[in-house]
C-alpha cells in the first residue's frame, strides 16, 4: 500500500465522535533470533568463518620407529553479507495538522517499530524455513540440514532419515545420531542437544513428551528417558515464524553454529519536504544471518 498519507487516508480521524483507533495495538512477540542464533557485531561489510579440519587418530608407534606426522587443512568457508532493510512513510502537512486524534500520528514510529522488528524475525526464521531446500546452500554447498555434507572422512548428517513427524520414538531417533556426532575427520565429539525449536502446531505435543514423567500417549508405565536423563529440561521453543506445520529442530552445544551480524541496529530518523511541507519517516537496519557448522541444528522435516 505505498503512497503518501492524507486527509483522506483516513478521514475519520477529522472529525469529533470516534471512540477509538485501532489495527495497531496488540502484543509482540518476543525476539526469538536471540535464542537462534550466537548474537556479534561486525564493524565490516562481511564476516567470514573457515573450518580447520585438524587431526586424525594416532597410529602404533613401534619402537625405534619413527613418528607418523599428519596434516590439517582449511574446509568450509562462510562469508556473512550484511543486508540492509528499510522502510518508511510520507504524510502531508494538512493530515498532520488536521488530524483530531494524535493516536493515529504518534503511533506511526511504533508501527514502523514493529514493521522492522518482524522483518527481522522473519528474515532469520527463513534460515530454518529454507533449511531443507537444497536451492539455500551453506559454506560446504548443502542445504542447512541435509544427510550428505561433505567431510574429509566422507559425508555426515544432521537430518533424521527418514524423516518423521515430531514423536517420543523420533526424538530419541534425532538425539541418539547427535550423541553419534564426529567431526570431520571422523572423531567422536560430545556433541549435546541444548534446546528444541518447533511451530505453533507442535506446542502441545513437545510439552506433553518434554514434560510427561512417564511415556506420553501409551498406556505403558515406562519412564519418560528424556525427562529422566533431563535432556532437554528447558521449556520448547515454539516459534510463530516457522512455516512448516511438522518440521522440529534441536539446537547442540556446538560452537559456531547459527550466527547472526548486526551490522546496523534499527534507527529512526525524520524530516520535512520543503516543497511540500510533507513529513517524511524512515527506518533503517542491517544484519546477516546463516550457519556456520551444521553440527549447531540437527532436525526433521516431518512426515
Amino acid at each position: 500500500m505505498a503512497g503518501v498519507i492524507t486527509t483522506g487516508s483516513h478521514p475519520k480521524a477529522l472529525w469529533e465522535g470516534i471512540k477509538a483507533v485501532w489495527g495497531r495495538e496488540y502484543g509482540k512477540h518476543p525476539k526469538f533470533h536471540s535464542e537462534m542464533f550466537d548474537i556479534d557485531s561486525s564493524r565490516k561489510a562481511y564476516e567470514e568463518d573457515f573450518e580447520v579440519t585438524g587431526f586424525g587418530l594416532a597410529p602404533v608407534k613401534s619402537e625405534g620407529g619413527s613418528f607418523s606426522y599428519d596434516s590439517e587443512s582449511q574446509g568450509t568457508v562462510k562469508r556473512y553479507t550484511h543486508v540492509a532493510y528499510g522502510l518508511g512513510y510520507i504524510c502531508t502537512y494538512e493530515e498532520k495538522n488536521d488530524g483530531l486524534y494524535a493516536a493515529v500520528s504518534r503511533r506511526r514510529a511504533a508501527a514502523l517499530a514493529f514493521s522492522m522488528e518482524t522483518t527481522r524475525q522473519i528474515i532469520c526464521a527463513n534460515i530454518f524455513n529454507n533449511g531443507f531446500n537444497s536451492a539455500y546452500t551453506g559454506g560446504d554447498t548443502k542445504e542447512f540440514f541435509a544427510t550428505d555434507h561433505p567431510t574429509v572422512n566422507g559425508t555426515q548428517s544432521n537430518e533424521l532419515n527418514p524423516s518423521a513427524d515430531f514423536s517420543e520414538a523420533a526424538l530419541e531417533d534425532l538425539l541418539i545420531q547427535i550423541h553419534d556426532a564426529d567431526n570431520s575427520r571422523g572423531l567422536p565429539i560430545a556433541l549435546r542437544e541444548a534446546d528444541i525449536m518447533g511451530p505453533n502446531n507442535l506446542m502441545f505435543e513437545m510439552t506433553r513428551v518434554l514434560k510427561s514423567e512417564m511415556q506420553s500417549g501409551t498406556a505403558n508405565n515406562d519412564t519418560n528417558a528424556i525427562r529422566t536423563m533431563g535432556l532437554l529440561g528447558k521449556k520448547p521453543i515454539i516459534n510463530p515464524y516457522l512455516t512448516d506445520a511438522d518440521a522440529w529442530f534441536i539446537r547442540t552445544n556446538a560452537p559456531n553454529g547459527t550466527k547472526y551480524y548486526n551490522r546496523e541496529e534499527v534507527t529512526f530518523d525524520q524530516d520535512n519536504d520543503f516543497d511540500t511541507k510533507n513529513l517524511k519517516a524512515a527506518a533503517y537496519m542491517r544484519f546477516t544471518a546463516g550457519w556456520t557448522d551444521w553440527r549447531g541444528w540437527y532436525a526433521s522435516a516431518g512426515a
